[in-house]
């Protein structure tokens, strides 16, 4: 049996039409924290915690056939980290497309959008605590206090 390697966080590369403005929309409205700008080939590095994206104008993308919009889904720790961030983005005026809201496959999410049409879908997985409490039990692990 091969093992394979430990895998990095993913870096998605972000279009974008212009990425000075995006990378100042991302770091005024979003929160995020620019690691680099190379206006020149038109491409940004931003951060926040553990998320890192790459903003690609169309300088840098030309060639690649990758064109805006994508959706980036944001795994957060909890029902309240993804209330809390929907009311910093609210307060920042980000574009905002829904209300935090549970869902019928087990996500607690809303959608977020930057100014070229790229969506982010910021949720937490509140069906996988049950689902792994149902899982310990078939298998008589139940962890202790549950």
């Amino acid at each position: 049996m091969s093992t394979f390697p430990e895998l990095p966080g993913a870096v998605p590369e972000i279009p974008v039409s212009d990425v000075v403005a995006a990378t100042a929309y991302y770091r005024d409205r979003l929160g995020f924290r620019v690691d680099w700008l190379e206006a020149s080939i038109g491409l940004a590095g931003v951060s926040r915690g553990r998320c890192r994206l790459f903003l690609a104008g169309p300088a840098f993308r030309e060639g690649c056939g990758n064109a805006a919009p994508v959706l980036t889904w944001l795994n957060l720790d909890s029902e309240g980290d993804v209330d809390a961030l929907y009311r910093a983005w609210r307060a920042t005026h980000a574009t905002l497309l829904s209300e935090p809201e549970a869902k019928p496959w087990g996500l607690h999410e809303f959608t977020a959008a930057d100014p070229d049409g790229n969506r982010f879908r910021v949720f937490f997985d509140v069906a996988t605590p049950a689902r792994q409490r149902a899982d310990a039990a078939a298998r008589g692990t139940i962890p202790p206090g549950d």
